[in-house]
């Protein structure tokens, strides 16, 4: 097989990246290692920044999330029993944010390949990327049991932390960083109204919460854990008793209680790999980034990445000049340290380290006092929640 551009992963940033080549008449074919079924039902973000829901209308890939996402403008804290509410849109001239779940992104996106765009081969498993320091790099797969080779003239690695993109790169030609917290979040989804309709994060002596959503009907909470929690050893009446104690207020505000569904600890960790290019493998997503899910950033960064590098692949097409594709791996890093900048403070703000100390959880709580005094502070928060210009 021969392409232009072979993209190895099938979430969000692989499939939008074929639909943005698409529009700009380039060819592209998708790998992806599992199974459609799979790729639409793995739970994982479900908050679009301003600038990624422009980025899907202008794709043409927003017609079910303009009719079923929920818009959000501001978000909640509490702290000390108190609640304070940021307005996004009056701290940032009208931005807002999109909850609308990645896996109805991605349902959305896979329609439209099909339908559309080029090659999309489901349990397609990349096993190596060769060349990339040519000007024919290859994708060694197998589908269908059988291994075939991807020749392209680029290569772009979303396929995660664990994929083989980011593994071809060799050690020593680039840098990590790297943070591993101590506590993990215990996340339901619960088949009942949302309690709030807004998110709501919540500062507590007992750590950690936070009151999300996926449709009107369905919300999903956190709780902060140990890191090493399993799931299945909360009952679901102390994950519904400790959420009522972490969210609770001097009002007369309740939480709403309902069927839990699922169950699942998400470890918490901040990591960075530079640079984000190796000849002509560009890495996109968590094959070089991973944020704490605090400030909502996974998904919107690497929607940021795959936006910078259609645009540098069609200048290249339309002008000759590989400047924009040279700057890449700088361009999102811009964006990228930005984004672990505001994960890490949202993080620390939030959450309750295990050996915290008085001292400590006195600043936490006089963070929280500055933003809900002050409009500099708010706005700070607000403009970071919102999103970073892509580019």
């Amino acid at each position: 097989m021969r392409t232009t551009v072979g993209i190895i992963g099938a979430g969000p940033a692989g499939l939008l990246l074929a639909r943005l080549l698409h529009n700009a008449g380039i060819e592209s074919v998708v790998l992806e290692s599992r199974d459609r079924a799979y790729v639409e039902r793995r739970q994982r973000a479900g908050i679009l920044e301003q600038g990624t829901v422009d980025v899907l209308r202008a794709a043409g890939a927003a017609e079910r999330m303009d009719r079923e996402g929920l818009r959000h403008d501001g978000i909640e804290l509490r702290f000390d029993r108190r609640r304070h509410r940021v307005d996004f849109p009056a701290l940032t001239g009208g931005k807002s944010v999109m909850v609308y779940a990645q896996t109805e992104v991605c349902k959305d996106l896979i329609a439209l390949q099909l339908k559309e765009g080029g090659p999309l081969l489901f349990e397609a498993e990349a096993l190596a990327v060769e060349g990339a320091e040519t000007d024919r790099p290859r994708v060694r797969f197998r589908h269908e049991g059988v291994e075939d080779v991807l020749e392209c003239d680029y290569v772009v690695g979303c396929d995660g932390f664990w994929g083989v993109a980011r593994a071809a790169v060799p050690a020593g030609l680039g840098s990590t960083f790297e943070r591993t917290y101590p506590f993990g979040w215990l996340g339901i989804l619960a088949d009942v109204p949302p309690s709030h309709d807004e998110l709501v994060y919540a500062r507590h002596d007992r750590g950690f919460a936070l009151l999300s959503m996926r449709s009107p009907s369905v919300s999903r909470l956190y709780l902060q854990v140990p890191a090493d929690t399993d799931a299945d050893s909360w009952s679901d009446e102390e994950i519904w008793t400790e959420l009522e104690r972490r969210f609770e207020t001097d009002d007369d505000w309740t939480l709403r209680r309902g069927p839990i569904t699922q169950k699942s600890v998400t470890p918490m960790r901040s990591y960075v790999h530079e640079p984000m290019r190796h000849g002509r493998l560009f890495l996109a997503g968590d094959a070089a980034h991973i944020v704490p899910p605090t400030g909502a950033k996974g998904l919107n960064l690497a929607v940021g990445d795959v936006v910078t590098f259609a645009r540098a692949l069609t200048r290249r097409r339309e002008t000759g000049s590989a400047e924009l594709l040279d700057a890449y791996s700088a361009t999102c890093l811009r964006r990228v340290w930005q984004a672990e900048r505001f994960s890490y403070d949202m993080t620390t703000l939030l959450h309750r380290a295990p050996d915290a100390t008085p001292f400590e959880d006195r600043l936490q709580l006089a963070r929280l006092e500055r933003i809900a005094s002050s409009r500099a502070a708010e706005t700070d928060l607000a403009e970071a929640y919102t999103g970073f210009p892509i580019g």
